[in-house]
């Protein structure tokens, strides 16, 4: 395993038509939050700093890429926030709650992005779709440890895919694993939107 720190900053420019999506999300978010529990309710006040720019981070880690898939898609980040700024080409959510999938239908409804939701478990999903698809960057935020996240993208990473993983300050020990430390290269980058948080980016070993 290899591990490297490093910084990534907001650098990214937002198109009006962005922008006015994204208030279109923050919108729908706010209502759908009321009787469903899509993010903390302590961020509710910082949506964009704590949920946009959050996902946001990933893009310049993720160039070059064609088709993407986000698993535990949940309130849609960092997927839906990916899909909006990349209108042309092609995300895919993972999201077994049919809720929380129902959210993100109608935000990709409303917002005129076009996008794949498959209202499914990832472990049933994702060797599925590699069956027939071959996906450039694989996503997830605070969905689980990471020797069960490795777990469930390791199809899609096997495919040459990089991970990119938003991570909270419990990293370090998950990071001991055996599992993650033989078979994975990772690279931790700071989060430019939570103080102690991660990015893990991670590559399968080819000798793996």
């Amino acid at each position: 395993m290899s591990v490297e720190r490093h910084q990534v900053g907001l650098a990214l420019e937002l198109s009006e038509e962005q922008r006015a999506r994204l208030k279109i999300y923050e919108a729908l978010l706010v209502k759908w939050q009321k009787g469903l529990n899509l993010v903390s309710r302590s961020t509710m006040s910082q949506i964009w700093r704590r949920h946009f720019e959050d996902s946001l981070q990933l893009l310049p880690l993720a160039d070059p890429w064609r088709r993407w898939v986000d698993i535990g898609s949940g309130a849609g980040f960092p997927g839906m926030v990916v899909a909006i700024m990349s209108p042309n080409r092609e995300v895919h959510l993972v999201e077994s709650d049919k809720r929380k999938a129902s959210f993100l239908a109608e935000v990709s409804r409303e917002t005129g992005i076009r996008t794949h939701i498959h209202v499914e478990r990832i472990e049933r999903v994702l060797p599925n779709l590699v069956q027939s698809l071959v996906f450039d960057v694989i996503s997830a935020r605070a969905l689980a440890p990471m020797r069960d996240l490795l777990s469930y993208a390791e199809p899609v990473l096997r495919q040459g895919a990089r991970g990119l993983f938003l991570k909270g300050k419990e990293l370090s020990a998950e990071l001991t694993d055996s599992y993650v430390r033989d078979t994975f290269s990772c690279e931790l980058v700071n989060s430019a939107t939570e103080c102690g948080a991660k990015i893990v980016v991670v590559r399968c070993l080819t000798n793996s």
